[in-house]
């Protein structure tokens, strides 16, 4: 079965949700977002990490009801209003909640109370929603992972993993003792412990038979039960009613071409990979005789995509690497987890949205679901959103037509984001995401992320150049942005190189043109990684032709946090480029970091000081200079995210002031002029508040342009922000 084409149909579904409103497909936009810490009760510590994994929703769809392993506790949100979900308080455990499904009014919690791998124990929780109180509770004779309800509501079944410990053996199984499948029937959403029926699943499988570790449970509309097997690489099929198997086969292995299959700081997509195991995790029924299940890997396996089986085991359909080229044409490909399972895809849903019977694909490391629509051949990929840090669950609400994930990363010990959960609303319009992509080179999209510094195309609005920072260590790049589309479009991509090489120990933060169709560019350096602050000159065809160090009065006194931007005032011979300094280095004083200028003919470098607001929390520096017209822009931000983050800003300074002083001297200050708020342009897209804007131009037109920096979807929701803040003359 051939992979679809997904960057095609991508690129055909990005052009259509740009249509005229009156002709516009129905779409998926996030329109809340809501971090978990905001149900951690009084009295317990506020900074604690917590998470949101799996997640179901009341019947009445007003409530989402999710698992919080670190807390040990699910928690409740309030979506009456779902533009503003309000905390809905929690229900405590003694363990740890793995998942969480609705029957009526009731909620059903497994819990993971095991001493030890080797003594795994748990019990089914039955919660009343409005009370909020445990009704009941059931000994599942082992640790559950997942858990679910048939149609109407007369029986549940829960996976009973029993997992490997990683850190024996080198994590090989089998490891006993053997998971099972739970079943038991339910009356008004309340679980009857004295009917659970226990299915034995060893001898099924061809690797490690004896010790099944089942992954995740969905029924169909004739009570049977799709169960995965996810180290096992196997797929069984129960019936619901009689517990009795009715069929089991090999989830099988891929042949995966035009993967990205090495961790080197690059994206590409030139390796292949040959008899990869799928070992799926999520499942879900289609209908009542295809199936589709993401191919996670968790052992030795992960094919990177989605499979469609029937109930049989007959493949219907592979994705191959056609889902990861999609994310990686929207800036969202994980390159530092590429060389064992890429994306892995981990969590779906299905539901019936009108009439589109779609189906959610969610991907743990790239941190996007991609939303497919099922044809009965060929899904159709419709769009792909994006979600916060490591989605794990997700739920749909077609009755209101909303759909919200669970995020379970919680990098708050880090002071980065917390675990959130994203609500999203179907309706006629435009995408809001992405707000650029890549096109195809060579039938592959181009690899992008972590972008920095932009510099205007000097004759051509809406056209800009943009670099990558050192996330991508060994792929230093400019690339060709056409803001006149939308989304922008990625249309080239120059390679930086030294000696006819990809340019080794770079930082690229900025980027100015030099008039003669080459570039300058700043490089932030870091001593401890051997790799020194520099400036860079390249030509049009990206070649390094000089690399300008620092003057001793300005390495005397570096840390870590150099230039973070460059621009160009005058041409030839009285050419001068100015630098912004992200922090106050050993010897500005507090609250001051330098704007540095170097005059090519001349060789002298100079400087000027500026004052950066002031932050409660955090550190505050700089992440561009750009200059237009009688300004120089810069963009001030603090190095906070979410709800904390409280500054960021686009200032600029007059010319006129920028009269730099000799270096290891008195510097003068000059004086700053607020020109836009960004935090208000930053929460548009109803997700947190990213912390990492760090590029400004103007372009030709005097419109200005702003782009984030997603730390290549490295502990980070991986959204790049692109957008225009309209003329810049008219502020």
């Amino acid at each position: 079965m051939r992979a679809f084409s997904i960057t095609a149909a991508l690129a055909a579904a990005l052009a259509a949700s740009t249509a005229p409103a009156a002709q516009a497909e129905q779409v998926f936009n996030r329109i809340a977002s809501f971090a978990v810490a905001g149900n951690v009760p009084e009295g317990v510590d506020q900074k604690a990490p917590t998470s949101a994994e799996i997640i179901a929703a009341s019947e009445d769809g007003n409530t989402l009801i999710y698992t919080d392993s670190p807390g040990k506790r699910i928690g409740f949100i309030d979506i009456t209003d779902a533009r503003a979900p309000k905390a809905g308080g929690i229900v405590p455990f003694e363990g740890e909640p793995t998942s969480v499904a609705v029957a009526g009014a009731k909620a059903l919690v497994a819990v993971n109370t095991r001493e030890s791998f080797t003594k795994p124990s748990g019990l089914l929780a039955v919660v009343d929603v409005a009370t909020k109180k445990v009704d009941a509770t059931c000994d599942l004779g082992g640790q559950p992972d997942s858990v679910t309800v048939n149609k109407d509501r007369t029986l549940a079944a829960i996976a009973i993993e029993n997992e490997r410990d990683e850190d024996v053996n080198d994590g090989q199984i089998p490891q006993l003792p053997a998971g099972d499948l739970v079943i038991l029937s339910l009356k008004d959403g309340v679980a009857d412990c004295a009917t659970i029926k226990h299915v034995t699943l060893t001898g099924l499988a061809e690797v490690a038979g004896d010790d099944p570790e089942p992954e995740f449970v969905a029924f169909n509309g004739k009570d049977e039960i799709a169960l995965t097997l996810q180290e096992n690489n196997h797929i069984v099929i129960i019936d619901g009613k009689s517990a009795a198997v009715k069929a089991h086969f090999s989830a099988g292995t891929v042949d995966l071409k035009n993967v990205d299959a090495k961790r080197d700081g690059a994206i590409s997509f030139a390796g292949d990979l040959a008899g990869v195991k799928r070992e799926p995790d999520a499942v879900k029924w289609l209908d009542d005789n295809r199936l589709v299940v993401a191919n996670e890997g968790d052992y030795e396996g992960g094919s990177r995509g989605f499979t469609i089986f029937d109930a049989a085991g007959k493949l219907l359909f592979e994705s191959g690497a056609s889902l990861e080229h999609a994310i990686a044409e929207i800036g969202h490909y994980p390159e530092k987890r590429s060389s064992a399972k890429g994306i892995e895809p981990e969590g779906m849903e299905t539901a019936q949205y009108g009439d589109d019977k779609l189906f959610f694909v969610l991907s743990e490391r790239a941190s996007i679901v991609g939303v497919y629509k099922d044809t009965g051949a060929e899904p159709q990929l419709l769009q792909l959103l994006p979600s916060g840090i490591s989605p794990e669950g997700a739920v749909a609400i077609p009755g209101r037509n909303l759909f919200a994930t669970a995020n379970e990363v919680d990098l708050v010990e880090d002071g980065g984001a917390r675990a959130h959960v994203m609500i999203y609303k179907r309706g006629e319009g435009e995408a809001t995401y992405p707000q650029i992509r890549s096109a195809e080179k060579d039938g592959l999209p181009i690899g992008f992320g972590a972008l920095s510094g932009l510099a205007a195309v000097g004759d051509k609005p809406g056209f800009l150049r943009a670099v990558n920072d050192s996330v991508l260590s060994s792929q230093p790049t400019i690339f060709m942005i056409d803001a006149t589309q939308k989304p922008a479009l990625i249309t080239e991509a120059l390679p930086i190189t030294r000696d006819g090489a990809a340019a080794q120990k770079l930082d690229i933060e900025g980027i100015a043109n030099d008039g003669e169709g080459g570039f300058w560019l700043a490089s932030e350096g870091d001593s401890d990684k051997l790799y020194s602050h520099a400036l860079l000159h390249v030509n049009k065809k990206g070649e390094i032709k000089q690399e300008i160090a620092l003057p001793a009065e300005l390495r005397a006194n570096e840390i870590r946090s150099g230039f973070e931007g460059i621009s160009a005032i005058g041409e030839g011979d009285g050419l001068t480029l100015w630098m912004a300094v992200q922090r106050e280095w050993k010897d500005d004083e507090k609250g001051f970091v330098k704007l540095v200028s170097y005059k090519p003919a001349t060789k002298e470098w100079g400087a000027v000081r500026y004052p950066l607001d002031k932050s409660e929390a955090g550190w505050v520096g700089l992440s561009e200079i750009s200059v237009h017209g009688d300004y120089a822009y810069l963009i001030e931000r603090d190095n906070l995210i979410g709800e904390a983050a409280k500054l960021k800003k686009l200032y600029r300074v007059a010319l006129t002031e920028l009269k730099p002083a000799e270096l290891g001297g008195e510097l003068p200050a000059v004086k700053k002029e607020e020109v836009r708020d960004l935090i208000p342009d930053l929460k548009s897209l109803n997700g947190y508040v990213v912390d990492k804007v760090e590029g400004f131009t103007v372009d030709a037109a005097g419109n200005g342009y702003v782009v984030t920096d997603n730390d290549g979807v490295d502990d980070s929701s991986g959204e790049t922000l692109f957008f225009s803040i309209g003329a810049i003359n008219a502020m």
